[in-house]
């Protein structure tokens, strides 16, 4: 048996380095507004479900899905 867990990936451009976080909010934790160009707000409503993406100078955020095997943890 499989789970699917949301997962939103961060690259920054500039930087070239990429972020995994579990929620919108998460990603605040780590990052700011400035260093993304994307308020709190505007990506709870950017439509990234679904595998939607979303890219500005700054960096590209995309939304999709971890699959996981339950019955593989742990061999």
């Amino acid at each position: 048996m499989s789970r699917k867990i949301k997962v939103i990936h961060v690259h920054l451009i500039g930087k070239r380095k990429d972020y995994y976080f579990g929620s919108i909010a998460a990603i605040f934790t780590v990052l700011s507004p400035e260093d993304i160009g994307f308020s709190k707000s505007y990506l709870s409503h950017a439509g990234l479900s679904g595998g939607g993406t979303i890219v500005n100078s700054l960096c590209l955020i995309k939304q999709s899905t971890l699959i996981t095997c339950a019955k593989c943890i742990g061999k």
